[in-house]
């Protein structure tokens, strides 16, 4: 088994449940809790209603709705670049609402995220926009290049270790932004659109990828107005509509 996913491949495989469904006893572990969350912005706009959310590790996820439905507010909260207005989050049984600092730091090594345009340093190779994660927690070199070739591997980039941004296709790219995310061995995985800007067949070898991940143990939340490719992978759905969760 690759190295990238090795310490999430210990994990148990699990059940989901969201607003639309009855409540877990309190004594089952949890990777990711929403308890009666509400987030309004400044202008008064509040996006998510009291929702809730319950997620066992080794889950895969999909969250559907319209454009500003919220898909985004509900993963930024689970890695706390949002707070909520009201209720907790609770991720790797840490609650969000209480972490500052350098606390909140450690937990965000252990959450890999996924955006829709990237984010990679063109001046960097493949390589280096992917080990920049592991230099920035002080691993050493012996560490990092033990990780790198089985990440790179497992995304199918290998051969384009030395290649830049600018060399790459969309779907290699997008590769290359899952790698980064994932070669810190994170047992939670976001991602924001990831297939946004790909095509049918760069989309389904991302996701693809995905669901090899999931498969080793990492629980995975994808976020994506994609239907086609929900219905393909036929993982659990949760629709983001007027602020509440709804089971699909």
């Amino acid at each position: 088994m690759p190295a990238v996913v090795s310490k999430a491949a210990t994990e148990k495989s699990v059940h989901l449940q969201d607003s639309d469904t009855q409540q877990p006893s309190t004594s089952a572990a949890a990777m990711v809790q929403l308890r009666s969350v509400t987030k309004t912005y400044a202008q008064g706009n509040s996006v998510l209603l009291d929702v809730n959310l319950y997620l066992k590790q080794g889950e895969f996820l999909f969250v559907t709705g319209s454009s500003g439905s919220g898909k985004s507010t509900l993963l930024k909260l689970l890695y706390g670049q949002e707070i909520p207005t009201q209720g907790e989050v609770i991720v790797d049984q840490c609650n969000l609402g209480v972490l500052r600092g350098d606390r909140l730091s450690l937990l965000r090594r252990r959450i890999g995220i996924v955006f829709q345009d990237y984010k990679l340093i063109p001046q960097r190779t493949v390589a280096e926009n992917v080990i920049v994660v592991l230099q920035a927690q002080g691993y050493t070199r012996k560490e990092i290049q033990r990780r790198l070739e089985p990440t790179l591997k497992l995304v199918g980039l290998l051969k384009k270790a030395d290649c830049f941004p600018d060399q790459l296709s969309g779907g290699e790219q997008q590769r290359v932004g899952i790698a980064r995310a994932i070669v810190g061995t994170p047992p939670l995985i976001l991602a924001d659109e990831p297939t946004g800007n790909l095509d049918p067949d760069n989309s389904w070898q991302v996701m693809q990828i995905f669901q090899k991940l999931n498969s080793f143990g990492a629980t995975v939340i994808v976020t994506t107005h994609d239907e086609q490719l929900v219905r393909r992978c036929n993982h659990r759905v949760i629709q983001v509509r007027n602020g509440q969760l709804h089971q699909i």
